[in-house]
């Protein structure tokens, strides 16, 4: 009998005891987030907004004049996409030697003439995939570490959060140029900066593109001030501000912004080693004209009051950065 009670309370015991270590080590030890800050975030656009294929006009292109999907003597209707494609008994028509191999000749080209329309007009399909695969876009990402004395910088990327029409490629084409405005006209607090820029096809970009917003999106505690696609969300009371209208005084020793751009096209940074390369970096960001920005990211840590980043931080979160 007291065999069988020990049997019947042992696993019981044992279970408590394992929930409560548990617990405990679960409440003792600080979280991973606990070292990091609030952020600010402000964005928008998306990759599938982009044209799906673009290909210059040709001059006199095609039988009987110049333009898309012209078919054979110009087409049907002008822009039809039927094509007229003869029969080859239209041109043997049971004879051979010289005429015979002229047939054959003209048939290849109307048969070439036709695919390459057919190609065109798959490419500009919007129901087609084509041009999500082939169109090469880039990623870029550039990240900047300033020294937390650059209140008056991290002021202004609040200010812009909670204005910028990020529903529209012109208005995230002027949160770009404002924000790297911004940080070129205070170089006197840059301390770190790093950067990359990939090339790719248009579904592999978002991708790389989605896997950078997420890395750094969780390197925060939370988002103090949020303006993504037109959707503007501030927690209440993370931008405290003294009677002056400063921002209160931190404890930190530095403030990042990361930069995500995709955009049609080539888009290279430079080897940032320097200030002058971060210069020219923020430069050809800023110049990336909205008909060919596709969607942007600007991220910064700390948003708020209410978190600050140690040498510690930089370490841990942002240790690819370089002294510039």
């Amino acid at each position: 009998m007291r065999r069988s009670f020990q049997n019947f309370i042992k696993p019981i015991v044992s279970s408590i005891v394992a929930i409560a270590l548990f617990v405990t080590l679960w409440v003792g030890s600080p979280a991973p987030a606990d070292a990091a800050s609030y952020g600010g975030r402000m964005g928008g656009g998306s990759f599938r907004s982009a044209p799906r294929s673009y290909s210059a006009p040709r001059s006199g292109g095609g039988y009987g004049g110049g333009g898309y999907n012209r078919g054979y003597g110009g087409g049907m209707g002008g822009g039809s996409s039927f094509f007229f494609f003869p029969s080859p008994w239209m041109f043997f028509g049971g004879g051979g030697g010289a005429g015979g191999i002229l047939s054959l000749l003209v048939l290849a080209a109307v048969a070439s003439t036709a695919v390459q329309a057919f190609q065109r007009f798959q490419g500009q399909d919007g129901g087609s995939d084509m041009g999500l695969k082939s169109s090469k876009v880039s990623v870029v990402k550039l990240q900047v570490g300033l020294l937390a004395e650059a209140k008056t910088l991290q002021e202004d990327l609040n200010r812009i959060a909670q204005k910028a029409n990020t529903a529209s490629s012109a208005g995230l084409a002027q949160a770009l140029q404002e924000t790297t405005l911004s940080l070129l006209r205070h170089p006197e607090y840059w301390a770190y900066a790093g950067g990359e820029s990939k090339q790719s096809a248009m579904l592999a970009a978002e991708s790389e593109f989605n896997r950078m917003i997420l890395s750094e999106r969780s390197k925060f505690l939370g988002e103090s001030v949020s303006n993504v696609s037109g959707q503007l969300k501030q927690a209440n009371g993370t931008l405290t501000v003294n009677p002056a209208g400063e921002l209160v005084e931190q404890s930190g020793e530095y403030i990042v912004v990361t930069l995500l751009v995709g955009a049609e096209g080539k888009v290279e940074l430079p080897a940032i080693n320097s200030a002058t390369d971060l210069r020219g970096a923020l430069s050809t960001l800023g110049a990336v004209s909205s008909d060919r920005l596709l969607t942007l990211e600007v991220l910064w840590q700390p948003g708020s009051t209410d978190g600050v980043l140690t040498s510690d931080d930089m370490v841990e979160y942002y240790p690819t950065l370089k002294l510039v």
